[in-house]
């Protein structure tokens, strides 16, 4: 994940994904919009330190507090393990920002003809939901 452009004083900025961790809902090259500051509730996405390595930024569900801080996950399951199952609870101190909204770019080489640019424009930007249940779901596992 990369930051781009952020003011220490800004309430929004812009962050790109890289990496197939939470695919579905995020895709690699998706630009996302984030909130700096904004409350955290557990099943929200957000951007944060990577805990071992903290000029590493990560996009990561946030699944419950515990002691030491959020226990996050990333959505594709089947991706390698970068998430608390592999450096346990993230402190606060490390948690940056909530994902908005993700944007995907137009197709690389595709001719920008009237139809693909409206379906472009009505699938392009998408809000990032919370998901609630995702606290329930681990507690049932």
């Amino acid at each position: 994940m990369t930051e781009q452009g952020r003011e220490p004083t800004a309430l929004f900025g812009v962050a790109e994904v890289t990496g197939r961790s939470m695919y579905p809902r995020l895709r690699h090259g998706d630009q996302l919009l984030v909130h700096y500051g904004a409350e955290l509730r557990a099943g929200d996405v957000a951007v944060l330190r990577h805990p071992l390595q903290q000029d590493l930024l990560i996009v990561k569900r946030l699944v419950e507090r515990r002691d030491g801080g959020w226990w996050v996950l990333g959505d594709n399951h089947g991706d390698e393990v970068v998430d608390s199952r592999a450096f346990g609870a993230v402190p606060d101190e490390l948690m940056l920002a909530r994902v908005r909204a993700r944007y995907r770019p137009m197709l690389p080489g595709r001719r920008r003809t009237p139809v693909y640019v409206a379906s472009w424009a009505l699938s392009a930007v998408r809000l990032v939901l919370a998901d609630r249940s995702v606290s329930r779901r681990l507690r049932a596992r």
